[in-house]
């Protein structure tokens, strides 16, 4: 009778221990799929995957993608720009954009 409740002992036991390291295994797989996102999503459009490049606009940077046009802005950047010459400088980033769009597409 006690080799019964000896091998029910370990059967629970292992069972623990299974169910520790698989939880330990999710975790680590968890973490390793955050990191692998991290470094290759890193300086990466999330729209096209393009390597976004850092530029300034009038004073302020900025990062931008050169395949889609997506412009990316820090916490506090679109108060400070839209504190400078408020009417016009939206004007004259898109007027810049469709210049280069334009450019791009005659040189197709």
């Amino acid at each position: 009778m006690t080799d019964i409740w000896k091998e029910r002992e370990k059967a629970l036991e292992n069972q623990y221990i299974y169910e520790r390291e698989k939880e330990l295994i999710a975790r680590l797989r968890k973490q390793e799929r955050d990191r692998l996102v991290k470094d290759l999503c890193h300086n990466r459009c999330p729209k096209c995957g393009e390597e976004i490049e850092a530029m300034t606009f009038r004073g302020v940077p900025l990062d931008k993608c050169p395949g889609c046009g997506g412009v990316w802005l820090g916490p506090n950047d679109l108060q400070i720009l839209s504190e400078k010459d408020h009417r016009t400088w939206f004007e004259k980033w898109f007027k810049a954009e469709e210049e280069i769009q334009e450019s791009r597409a005659a040189g197709e």
